[in-house]
This record gives structure tokens, C-alpha cells and sequence, in this order.
């Protein structure tokens, strides 16, 4: 397998980034790794690296480049963390994704190992909201989009990303907790309400028994057979969709 860090140019700057893929001469379909609220770290990386031995050609963007370089020793994570992971969270936009986006799509066109045919992508925990927008917003190129215990996906504003389901034309999985303080209980209902009212094929499923971010292993609330069943239900979906 072939790893390394990259730079993608954007309308706002240089944004860091991982990217991982076979070793091979490809090319091999492209997918897109948006983060969660604690950012680009190991544990990312490694999941990463397990997209691209799957047989595609995975970038990690660091989405925090705006504000330099932004790492948290999530270990050590206390109020005082939280408040700064929050903070973070909260400087980056629906807008702002999509016009990165705009960037990435246009790195991996100049990039040989990259593919020319749809592109997938996966989103946890703030990144729900980013999938469905991007999806939404580049529905030629994107085909297949994962979020995971995603937040913010429906809300009161003007930009929620799930008004944008009416412009998708790739197929959407949403993975949510049972138990999940960062999204309500109507959240669940209405984005189902509002897949209905669309053809965009779609799977939304709860997972008894789980936390917020179920899938990361390094955290408490880590639930492996509901972490391994939706790797199984991404990739079947980017087999799909994107090979």
C-alpha cells in the first residue's frame, strides 16, 4: 500500500491532507474521508489506510488548516479540550466544505492514480451534515455517501444539508446510536420524512445498544459488531457504486 501527506490547494489556502491506495498502477476509485470534531489523528489515518486496502484511493483532508495546525491529545481530553474541539467544530461551514470539495474533486482529476468515474465518501460524527451537503452539492461526482452517528444533518437554518436530498443522485447510508445526546429525537424521523419524499436510494439504520462513536475503537463507548457491520454495509455500498 502507498501512503502520504499531500497539500490541496483551495480558494482559502493549503489544506494538509492524508492520502492512502494500493500499490498498484490504478487507477482506483477516489473516496473521501471527512473527520470528526477531534480531528486529523492516528486513529483516522488508520481507518484510512483500511479504505485504500479495500482497493480505493482514500484522502484525508485536515478541515482545520484554517486555523493552522490543530492536533488534540484526545487521551488527556478534559473540559477545558472540549471547549477547543467545540470551537473548532463550529469555525467551518457547510460552505466552506463544499468549496474545499470543489478543491479535492479537482486534485484527484490531476492525480493519475486517482479514477474518473464517481467518488464515494464517508463522514463521522460533524461530517454527517458535510456528506449530505456534498452530496447534494456535486451530485455529478459523488455516488455514495456514509455518515456515521452524523450531527446537524437537519436543522431550523437556511443551509441544512438535508434540503440538498432533493438534488442527489448517489445512493446515502446513515448510521446512527441508540444513545446520542448530539442528535435529537426528531432528528432521526424527519430525515427519514425527508429521504421519503425523494428517489434517492437510501438506508437509514439505528444500532441497539450503541453510543456516539461507536466505531472508534479507542473510545469507551466502541461497539465492534455495530463498528464492523457498518464497514460492511460502506463498502458493499462503494462496491456498488463506485467498481
Amino acid at each position: 500500500m502507498l501512503e502520504q501527506d499531500v497539500t490541496v490547494t483551495t480558494k482559502h489556502g493549503r489544506m494538509p491532507a492524508f492520502a492512502a491506495c494500493p500499490d498498484g498502477a490504478g487507477p482506483f476509485p477516489a473516496v473521501i474521508f471527512y473527520m470528526d470534531a477531534p480531528g486529523t489523528r492516528e486513529e483516522l489515518r488508520n481507518m484510512t489506510r483500511r479504505v485504500a486496502k479495500q482497493g480505493y484511493f482514500c484522502l484525508l483532508p485536515d478541515m482545520y488548516y484554517r486555523l493552522g495546525t490543530v492536533r488534540f491529545d484526545i487521551p488527556r481530553r478534559d473540559d477545558a479540550m472540549s471547549g477547543v474541539i467545540r470551537a473548532s467544530m463550529n469555525s467551518i461551514t457547510n460552505a466552506l466544505v463544499t468549496d474545499d470539495t470543489a478543491a479535492m474533486l479537482g486534485w484527484f482529476d490531476a492525480n493519475d492514480k486517482v479514477g474518473t468515474g464517481p467518488v464515494g465518501c464517508v463522514g463521522h460524527c460533524m461530517s454527517g451534515c458535510y456528506i449530505t451537503t456534498v452530496a447534494g452539492r456535486f451530485p455529478h461526482r459523488i455516488k455514495a455517501a456514509a455518515s456515521l452517528y452524523g450531527v446537524n444533518i437537519v436543522t431550523d437554518k437556511a443551509d441544512s444539508s438535508h434540503l440538498l436530498l432533493p438534488q442527489v443522485t448517489g445512493e446515502l447510508y446513515y448510521a446512527f446510536a441508540e444513545h446520542d445526546q448530539s442528535v435529537p429525537a426528531s432528528v432521526i424521523p424527519e430525515l427519514r420524512a425527508a429521504l421519503a419524499k425523494t428517489d434517492v436510494a437510501n438506508s437509514v439504520k439505528v444500532f441497539d445498544g450503541t453510543h456516539h462513536g461507536f466505531c472508534f475503537a479507542e473510545r469507551a463507548v466502541y461497539h465492534a459488531a455495530a463498528a464492523e457491520q457498518t464497514w460492511s454495509d460502506i463498502f458493499d455500498l462503494w462496491k456498488r457504486k463506485l467498481t
